[in-house]
């Protein structure tokens, strides 16, 4: 079987190199060409666990291929799936360019059956613009080619996706025709050996799972936030919180994890543009709302207890471990780093970051903003607190005693809570984390 991935980015790449693990004759296309040269070259442009193996265990058995030149390869392929990148509008919309642009390009030089998925993450209603386009352009050749347009939304965790394609939980794809239906089974049947778990819905029931997924986790993580922030101030414990409400079977315990924001290429793209959408069909998402402001509030919480410390943190230096969003990648894209770093920043601190992964993209963001240190001690050289941003492995146990020698002042501010209190306090130093009073 043949299938094209126009878009190398994190989900077209990902969803590329699974299918071509499986045996899946697979070309990715891309408009950039020097990311097309160097993926040829073995140089993978994002950070995936396992991902680069895999490119090139399989570039190298010619399963996978690389071109900037869709047309090319529309006459070989059954399939082809649009993974091209949706940022949020000026308004917090998705922009659909992008998509529409694949679709005019399929549209234009078709001349047999072809099924085109839409597997970037778009609004309710993008299929029935991507089928309008292709056909507008089959119109203007005055010829009549078969198509069918599905939506195939991914659910992939970064610092997870291979193992998430591989091994997924849940597989949605809409579909209008039993054609494409039959051809969607066909492809992800060697995914569903164990466990049959490909799910059918109309087209834009499809569209609208992937964002209700997205924003109910999001939700989540708000809402454990508030609390946590509620905890605080009435000397309640939010870890023991945690665990009495994800006892309850209803409502479980993944994503109650109170932290300082949620960031990535998801979440607060998925909530902004959901809002757009309820918008445009004239109903509010008050939930959603809600969910957004507390998110942008949580981003600052580590930066108000450290003013709590220290009010005046001009001269001051603080470190940070972590930039990441979260941890294994080196997105930085909505990270609550970012938003403390501007805040430091201007508060006339100087800041020493320090991330196992995310340090050459924190340099393109941030320039010479900060100080960028060369390993976790480093950067608590003469520090007058330390933030811990993103829960990385490698900050799990650190040595209290290097870092009390190091530190010009032992203060620990953890936006992630996975540090003990009494440890941290018998090692002589203060430290706050996020709902403990």
């Amino acid at each position: 079987m043949k299938i094209a991935i126009v878009g190398t980015g994190y989900v077209g790449l990902v969803t590329g190199t699974c299918f071509s693990e499986m045996g899946v004759d697979v070309t990715c296309v891309d408009v950039m060409a020097g990311k097309i040269e160097n993926l040829k070259k073995g140089v993978i442009p994002i950070y995936e666990p396992g991902l680069e193996d895999m490119v090139h265990k399989n570039y190298n058995a010619g399963r996978l291929r690389f071109t900037t030149d869709l047309a090319s390869v529309l006459d070989d392929v059954e399939v082809v799936f649009s993974a091209v990148g949706t940022p949020p509008d000026e308004d917090g919309s998705a922009d659909l360019r992008y998509v529409l642009e694949v679709a005019r390009t399929v549209g234009r030089h078709i001349n047999k059956y072809t099924l085109v998925v839409t597997k970037s993450t778009v609004p309710v209603g993008t299929a029935r613009k991507v089928k309008a386009a292709i056909q507008e352009e089959l119109d203007k050749r005055g010829v009549s080619v078969e198509f069918d347009v599905a939506s195939n939304p991914e659910f992939l965790k970064e610092g997870n996706a291979v193992d998430d394609f591989m091994k997924p939980d849940r597989v949605v794809v809409g579909v209008e025709s039993d054609r494409a239906r039959k051809l969607m089974e066909k492809l992800y049947k060697p995914f569903m050996m164990n466990n049959y778990r490909l799910i059918f819905t109309d087209v834009p029931s499809a569209e609208m799972i992937k964002y209700a997924a997205n924003s109910m986790l999001a939700t989540r993580i708000s809402f454990m936030n508030d609390i946590a922030n509620l905890c605080e101030l009435v000397g309640a414990d939010v870890n023991m919180v945690r665990k009495g409400i994800g006892s309850d079977s209803r409502i479980g315990s993944k994503f109650l994890y109170p932290g300082c924001g949620y960031g990535g290429s998801c979440f607060p793209k998925d909530v902004k543009a959901l809002i757009k959408t309820a918008e445009k069909n004239g109903y509010t998402m008050n939930v959603l709302r809600a969910v957004e402001e507390v998110n942008e509030r949580q981003k600052s919480v580590l930066f108000h207890k450290l003013q709590k410390h220290i009010p005046d943190l001009s001269g001051k230096t603080v470190a940070l471990w972590g930039l990441a969003f979260k941890p294994e990648t080196d997105d930085m894209r909505e990270a609550t780093s970012l938003v403390l770093v501007d805040l430091l920043t201007k508060a006339g601190a100087t800041v020493k970051v320090y991330d196992p992964i995310a340090m050459t993209e924190c340099m393109r963001r941030l320039g010479d903003k900060v100080f960028y240190a060369s390993d976790m001690y480093d950067a608590t050289v003469d520090a007058d607190a330390l933030l811990l941003v993103t829960e990385w492995k490698e900050f799990r146990i650190p040595s209290w005693a290097v870092l009390k020698k190091l530190m010009r002042d032992p203060l620990l501010i953890d936006g992630r809570n996975i540090y003990d209190a009494h440890e941290l306090h018998e090692a002589g130093f203060s430290y706050e984390c996020i709902g403990i009073q």
